[in-house]
């Protein structure tokens, strides 16, 4: 079976692959590799086409952690970059296609399952309204779809909403900033919604308390830390992470009028199970005063990261890179 597309989901942390042997056929021989054990994005792809075992493909499609605004490719939280026409050459690819990861993963939302999809409120979706998409992970991904007439898969939108400012509601999480600022200058929402922000919060709350706390480097230690030893400071870090997902969220459901629901990917809410469920993200997402009832009825759901759908989406850009030429 020849391989007719690889499709990458290129993270800050790891890169997903696959390969289809026709635009319509299942992914086949996905891996998950370690961005940072290889030197360049073209040495991750060559390791992953030596490990499979399969000639490499005709066309190929690439979603990315980071802004595409043309052949130049520098990652935000990662050292790779690269030229997508160099890439192109250098693997002989006839096709490449190279979008913004939270655009691939927006394009594979009308093909998921209700199975890969876990609800957290809110009502119905309304068919044909907008759908926003945010996760956070090694940063915090933003996108959404709309439905223009006649368009039943949507088109997405490839933004960088996760570097929108952060606003406090309260005086403590205006105290946290406060401790964020004086480090970064800019307080984006990625830089508390994201695995590196979820450990800043931490230490921003060990700080305020002026006690010693644990000293940690990693969301997971945090997460660990407040769901299973019930540490209060790792759990008011985490109860804090995810009141701002929920005020991100709300922002971005008012922006796009998003009432065919919330979608959120990345790889750091779906390791909380059914605590994230009773977490501050809901009531944080409604708390829009007039505008509460409105976004009461906005249904948001947590995406099953195991079904790699942004490797579909990727996989859908490529379709539509064709119907476009």
């Amino acid at each position: 079976m020849h391989p007719q597309r690889l499709l990458a989901d290129i993270g800050g942390t790891n890169i997903r692959l696959a390969w289809q042997a026709s635009p319509t056929g299942p992914l086949n021989d996905t891996r998950v590799l370690p961005c940072a054990q290889f030197p360049t994005v073209d040495a991750a792809l060559a390791a992953y086409l030596q490990e499979v075992g399969v000639p490499t493909p005709r066309e190929a499609a690439f979603g990315i952690a980071n802004p595409v605004t043309g052949d130049a490719i520098r990652m935000t939280n990662h050292s790779w970059s690269f030229s997508q026409r160099a890439v192109r050459e250098a693997f002989g690819f006839e096709r490449l296609v190279v979008i913004n990861d939270f655009t691939a993963l927006a394009l594979a939302l009308p093909l998921l399952t209700p199975e890969q999809l876990r609800p957290v409120g809110g009502g119905a979706a309304v068919p044909g309204a907008a759908i926003a998409l945010l996760g956070p992970g090694t940063g915090l991904g933003v996108s959404g779809l709309v439905f223009p007439p006649g368009s039943h898969l949507g088109v997405p939108l490839s933004g960088e909403g996760g570097h929108v400012t952060l606003a406090a509601q309260t005086q403590r999480e205006f105290d946290v900033l406060a401790i964020l600022q004086e480090r970064y200058g800019h307080v984006s929402a990625e830089r508390a919604v994201c695995g590196a922000g979820l450990v800043d919060l931490y230490h921003a709350l060990r700080r305020l308390a002026q006690r010693g706390g644990k000293e940690i480097s990693s969301a997971a230690q945090v997460t660990e830390l407040a769901l299973q030893a019930n540490d209060p400071l790792a759990l008011e870090a985490l109860e804090l992470f995810c009141g701002f997902l929920g005020s991100v969220a709300g922002n971005l459901a008012l922006t796009l009028g998003a009432r065919g629901g919330v979608f959120i990917g990345g790889g750091m809410v779906p390791r909380l199970g059914a605590w994230f469920d009773q977490s501050p993200f809901r009531a944080r997402f409604e708390s829009k005063g007039r505008f509460q009832s409105y976004l009461a009825g906005i249904p948001c759901w947590v995406i099953d990261p195991g079904a790699t759908p942004a490797l579909h989406g990727a996989s859908r850009a490529l379709d539509i890179a064709g119907s476009d030429a």
